[in-house]
């Protein structure tokens, strides 16, 4: 993260304030400094300012709460034709493929994840250090862009094939090979770019976990993969589930790969009800069903933890020792943390490059800037809205603790639950009929056509992205905001600094380097963005992300893998900066 060099005179004096405050917990707790009345009774100062933040973040939190309730209420309003239709035709194929895919991707990063992270942490063999940063790399990519790559190399026409059918004389039916355009190649693409979110998660339980139950373990008799199994895996159970998780809802959001393959999932329904068959009734169904299932997972994921806990006893705690492997095992382990990162990073690099280089785009011509200029537009405008958003949420939640807060905390974050697609389609359906009711209103009144004012705008495309992502920029942010000790406030406000005092001159100097993660986090995420993009983006308003879906989908590849590369290089910036604070942890 960047490092701070100063801070302000406030900030400052702040701090120095608060080693020394002599104002109560109590009162520091809640950021407001007891006061002495007349009478010797002591009370709360009213908190100036306090209002303006609870509003903002009412206001955010019922923005990001709109897209599903319209999205209920249009499905409920649209008739049960189109759900019966659809029942009886493309929802069971549309169940059971999303089913198996979130089955396959799950089970992928939850081995792949958890594999590396248990090698990396609890073994030693020539590499580790650098293998324990590297296999965060995949990253950077969206899974659509690994899609148009693989294709490239392992599709009929493509250099493995063909090279395959010169060498062995075999023609296009005498033999067998994987088809890549398959529910099980869009799995494993999924799964190239998607394990990182198990592995920092369970890296990060290994790291915390004590030696003594799994010694323990093995000194009943276990040997080492079974205390992993019985032991050291179940402690680390709600890591690795919320990184399961993370990449389950990545998989049921992602439209790009699955459209590409001609996979038939919830987010390609949703797509070709919207624009192809121009349903939206039917879209709006698919988008609640979407919706319930996703939802569903998170609840009945938090649901199975139940009352267990994982912590540890004990006040002292004995950190594992690591394995040292030599020989064979020490290349095994080698081998099996740098196969995901050849896969997911190094050879897509190179077989984009090579692409690239063969195709007939332009990235420097007139037309490639103006991709580039709006979805640079497009991710700075989104992540400087989502960011201040978050701040303002989160200094109301600091602010004023409590059930409404916290109510409104939850609601925002519901949003990255929420796929792209159901996000866009819970937009476009209020302020669709909110732009056609005032035009015929204008024009039965004043002959005034005033066309779609807010449908189809850049602002409500930046209302989505913000929807979307406000989870990722507001952890980021509380992440940073439990290092401001609450004296800090107490001190603060008895130095006469409003409550918007406090977070211009105290808070905002302190959390610069998390402000800057969250605005690099959404910047990124934006910038690799496709359903929301495809579905609301203006009219001939087209991003790097549309270009390389538009180009792909002609079967134009060699012209995708130019945007495909950019969008790769700008996801790097977040990685290195992951790579970087995993380097210092280690």
């Amino acid at each position: 993260m960047p490092k701070i060099t100063s801070i302000s005179p406030v900030a400052a004096e702040a701090a120095r304030a608060a080693e020394v405050s002599a104002v109560s917990d109590t009162a520091a707790a809640g950021g407001v400094p007891s006061v002495t009345g007349p009478s010797g009774r002591r009370g709360r100062r009213k908190k100036p300012g306090g209002a303006l933040f609870a509003t903002v973040g009412w206001v955010v939190a019922l923005a990001c709460l709109l897209p599903m309730l319209a999205v209920s209420l249009a499905a409920l309003t649209g008739g049960t034709e189109t759900i019966r239709h659809l029942m009886d035709t493309v929802l069971p194929g549309y169940v059971g493929t999303t089913l198996v895919l979130v089955l396959l991707v799950a089970l992928g990063t939850g081995m792949v994840g958890v594999g590396a992270a248990w090698l990396v942490t609890m073994t030693r063999f020539p590499g580790v250090r650098v293998m324990e940063v590297v296999l965060i790399l995949p990253l950077a990519f969206p899974a659509y862009v690994l899609a148009y790559a693989y294709t490239f190399v392992l599709d009929h026409p493509g250099v493995v094939q063909t090279t395959l059918r010169q060498v062995t004389g075999w023609g296009p039916r005498d033999y067998w090979f994987p088809e890549i355009r398959s529910v099980g190649g869009a799995a494993v693409m999924l799964v190239l770019v998607l394990y990182p979110y198990v592995y920092l998660l369970a890296r990060a339980a290994f790291l915390q976990q004590s030696a003594g139950a799994f010694l323990a373990a093995r000194a009943l008799g276990n040997t080492s993969l079974q205390a992993f199994w019985r032991v050291s895996l179940p402690m680390a159970r709600p890591a690795i589930a919320s990184g399961v998780l993370l990449a389950v809802m990545e998989t049921i959001a992602d439209f790009g790969t699955v459209s590409y393959f001609g996979v038939q999932t919830f987010a390609t329904g949703i797509y070709t009800s919207w624009f192809s068959l121009a349903d939206r009734a039917g879209a709006a169904q698919l988008a609640l069903c979407l919706l319930g299932f996703a939802l569903t997972l998170a609840v009945a994921e938090r649901a199975t933890r139940g009352r267990a806990r994982y912590h540890h006893a004990g006040k002292h705690q004995a950190k594992m020792p690591p394995v040292d492997l030599h020989g064979f095992k020490a290349a095994l382990a080698f081998g099996l943390c740098v196969l995901p990162v050849l896969l997911g990073f190094l050879l897509p690099v190179v077989i984009l490059a090579q692409m690239g280089m063969e195709s007939e785009q332009n990235l420097f011509s007139k037309r490639y800037l103006g991709f580039l200029q709006n979805s640079l537009t497009l991710a700075m405008t989104a992540a400087l809205l989502t960011v201040v958003a978050a701040v303002c949420l989160g200094f109301y939640q600091r602010l004023r603790p409590g059930r409404p807060s916290a109510l409104a905390g939850h609601v925002s974050r519901l949003g990255y639950a929420v796929p792209g697609g159901v996000i866009a389609v819970g937009l476009m359906v209020p302020f669709a009929a909110f732009d056609n009711t005032l035009d015929a209103w204008m024009q039965a009144n004043f002959e005034i056509r005033t066309g779609l004012l807010i449908t189809g705008s850049i602002w409500l495309l930046v209302a989505a992205y913000m929807v979307r992502f406000l989870a990722a920029a507001l952890g980021a942010y509380e992440g940073g905001q439990s290092t401001v000790h609450a004296n800090m406030d107490a001190a603060a406000r008895s130095l006469g600094q409003s409550p918007l005092g406090m977070l211009r001159r105290v808070h905002l100097p302190i959390l610069t380097p998390s402000l800057m993660t969250a605005l690099l986090i959404v910047f990124v995420d934006v910038m690799k963005e496709l359903p929301a993009t495809l579905i609301m983006r203006p009219f001939n308003y087209d991003t790097l992300a549309v270009q390389a879906y538009r180009l792909a989908s002609d079967e134009r590849l060699e012209g995708a893998a130019v945007p495909s590369l950019v969008i790769m290089l700008v996801g790097l910036l977040p990685v290195i900066l992951i790579c970087r604070q995993v380097g210092r942890r280690s």
